[in-house]
């Protein structure tokens, strides 16, 4: 990718986000932190993702077992100009932080240094949406994919708990203690210049509990993510190449979906009819057409008169109509604590999947996908849309330079 360019807009750390007092007791905390982990056997907590690079960390990378997925509002008393210096100042400081404690060094001020001593597979992966260019003057610098999804006949979307925000932050690891610690330092570093709107938390298995090869399950039961992108499609169709928006070559788009799952009522299907729904088996994840779980679904294949794989189960609506019909699939799942549905019932489980794809392009790549999705597929009576999102991931940044750099240029 083209390189993000040196420097950028800076900002006092002293004057805006932290006092001296916070500063000065850093290289004691720095110096436990070396002293105790080099008494310890290595383990996973101490596995390191490199922050720096032409594309952020966190999207292409194995996902490790923990997700924060945090959305924040800009905030300024004043125009575009105060908007603009107050988002040039978060990305200084956001991309000083990120750096040192994906690295497994405190942040600076950091008040628990301690909690940073242990990385493990720790990414900050920083997105920007639409708010981002319109309340800052860089409305011209906005890539065109980047707007709100069409509003679907199947969301319920409840915008103001799980809705579009001017900034994204997406912080992973395989410990939760580090995710919780790295948001907490994230956001109040930046306190005065942005508001928390929402925090979407998500897990996969357990690191160790199987091979990372896998696919996940969601929690209906089901291998979630068998059809994703390789290594060999990631140039081609999840970085940006800066042909639209040259600034944002090595960025990428990323659409988040948050998906409830009626799990009281999937669970009064029997297994069979779970598996028509889906179009693959529950035990392994094969195709009803028959094979592996990898294998390629035969949608002609005929059971008994009828088609192994019905036409309006998940995988016959989801598969690709063309080359471009593809994304980078990171799905996560949440298990909150129950809700009243609104009837005065309280059900059993507030479940569902954190659903992240990444892409070049959106309108292109996403988009006629979710659109067949949303008009006829088979798990719709079980799964409800209840957030949306859309993101600009910012390229990654060269030591020494800040993310958003070429943006802000």
């Amino acid at each position: 990718m083209a390189e993000s360019g040196g420097g950028g807009p800076t900002l006092r750390r002293r004057t805006l986000f932290v006092g001296a007092a916070g500063l000065a007791g850093l290289g004691v905390g720095v110096k436990a932190v070396t002293a105790h982990a080099s008494d310890e056997e290595p383990t996973h907590g101490r596995d390191v993702v490199e922050f720096y690079g032409d594309h952020q960390a966190g999207v292409t990378t194995p996902p490790p077992a923990h997700v924060n997925y945090v959305g924040l509002d800009l905030v300024s008393s004043g125009g575009e100009r105060d908007m603009r210096a107050a988002l040039a100042g978060v990305l200084q400081v956001w991309t000083e932080d990120a750096a040192r404690l994906t690295a497994g060094d405190p942040a600076l001020a950091d008040s628990e240094p301690d909690l940073a001593r242990l990385p493990a597979r720790l990414t900050v992966t920083v997105g920007l949406g639409p708010g981002a260019f319109t309340g800052t003057g860089l409305e011209n610098r906005r890539p065109r994919w980047l707007h709100p999804l069409p509003r679907y006949v199947i969301d319920r979307l409840d915008q103001r708990r799980w809705g579009q925000t001017d900034v994204l932050l997406q912080i992973c690891a395989d410990d939760p203690i580090t995710i919780a610690h790295a948001t907490r330092v994230l956001t109040a570093n930046v306190a005065g210049r942005v508001r928390l709107r929402w925090v979407q938390r998500g897990f996969r298995n357990a690191r160790g509990t199987q091979d990372e090869s896998v696919t996940m399950r969601n929690l209906m039961g089901q291998v979630d993510g068998t059809v994703n992108l390789g290594p060999a499609d990631h140039d081609s169709l999840v970085w940006d190449d800066g042909a639209e928006q040259p600034w944002f070559a090595g960025g990428t788009s990323m659409v988040l979906r948050r998906i409830a799952m009626n799990l009281d009522t999937w669970q009064e299907l029997d297994p069979r009819d779970q598996e028509l729904s889906v179009g693959r088996r529950i035990a392994d994840g094969a195709p009803l057409s028959g094979g592996t779980e990898h294998d390629d679904p035969d949608f002609e294949a005929v059971v008994d008169g009828l088609p192994a794989i019905p036409a309006s189960s998940h995988i016959a609506r989801a598969r690709r109509r063309s080359e471009v019909e593809r994304f980078l699939r990171r799905g996560y799942n949440y298990d909150d604590p129950p809700e009243p549905d609104g009837t005065g019932n309280v059900p059993t489980s507030n479940s569902g999947l954190l659903f992240a794809s990444y892409q070049r392009d959106v309108d292109a790549q996403y988009a006629p996908v979710q659109a067949r999705l949303a008009e006829h597929d088979a798990l719709n009576r079980w799964t409800t849309p209840i957030g949306s999102a859309v993101y600009a991931i910012l390229p990654g940044a060269r030591r020494g330079e800040v993310l958003g750099a070429g943006l802000l240029r």
